[in-house]
């Protein structure tokens, strides 16, 4: 009689990993623990990189709990150049607000740091990149009117990847000279104004009012710039330095005043209000 032995032996059928628990890191391509990523405010504890969040969750990590209240929030943009190209304009908006709950590329308002009255504005990328059309441009002017009116620090968060919107034509183009002229007031006033870069901060905005800051501070490896690598590359047929536009290679040459990891961001934001806000106030012969 043959032997069969092979058929009593049992296997136990494998567990599948359970969906949901991991994230792949687009910084060093590993899978990541997505809650530990998580903790550490959507940074990869191996590389830290730094992922894309949302204007709310900005809001979130950086201002006293409950603080914020948004202004402006019923401005949104219409279609003044009827304009289409693969796809119309108010197509492309509609998806975005539809995605985003929101009606346009930023969120202004006011809001507590550690108890101090500030005006922050924070842009976010997924409603088209984070683009500056008019409406993005008006309220960030109004924001800076704000502050400049009230005497309080104004914070802006950029992460605009699409720099100004061509969907707008010129329309999109003049907020760049409008807000610049409103941070000129600003100033003028005694105002403080902190400008934080986030991946990406590009074009318009970048070559405008991001740029302006009393201090200029940047997430780690953020690419930053008016034409990205690609276009300097192929218009100036030119090979550019190893890490050109990003934070590290900014900093260096002068064009940033500190590179801050998002898990400090919110308690190095209070040390500079706590030391510059009364500084330059008192500057202009004001009151701190």
């Amino acid at each position: 009689m043959a032997w069969d032995g092979f058929r009593r032996i049992g296997f136990r059928k494998k567990k599948e990993m359970p969906s949901g628990l991991w994230i792949r890191c687009l910084g060093c391509e590993n899978s990541q623990y997505k809650r530990l990523v998580e903790e550490r405010l959507q940074v990869c504890p191996e590389c830290n990189f730094h992922f894309e969040i949302s204007g709310r969750e900005r809001i979130s990590i950086l201002l006293d709990e409950n603080s914020f209240v948004e202004h402006f929030e019923d401005l949104a943009p219409t279609d003044p150049l009827n304009f289409s190209a693969r796809r119309s304009y108010r197509e492309r908006l509609k998806e975005a607000q539809a995605l985003t709950g929101l009606k346009d590329a930023t969120i202004v308002g006011t809001g507590k740091l550690e108890g101090r009255e500030i005006i922050f504005g924070v842009s976010d990328s997924r409603f088209l990149r984070g683009s500056m059309g008019s409406v993005v441009g008006e309220k960030i002017t109004r924001g800076i009117e704000m502050a400049t009116r009230a005497e309080v620090p104004f914070i802006f968060v950029s992460g605009s990847g699409g720099g100004a919107r061509m969907d707008e034509g010129v329309l999109s183009l003049m907020q760049m000279s409008k807000t610049s002229a409103a941070i000129s007031r600003l100033d003028e006033a005694g105002g403080l104004f902190v400008s934080v870069l986030t991946n990406p901060t590009m074009g318009g905005a970048m070559a405008s009012f991001a740029a302006l800051g009393d201090i200029v501070m940047a997430e780690p490896n953020a690419l930053l710039g008016f034409a990205g690598p690609n276009v300097i590359r192929q218009t100036l047929k030119v090979e550019i330095p190893e890490g050109f536009q990003r934070s590290e290679f900014l900093l260096e040459h002068g064009f940033l005043d500190m590179i801050v990891s998002r898990p400090e961001m919110r308690k190095t934001l209070i040390l500079l209000l706590d030391y510059l806000a009364p500084k330059k106030r008192n500057a202009r012969g004001r009151s701190s």
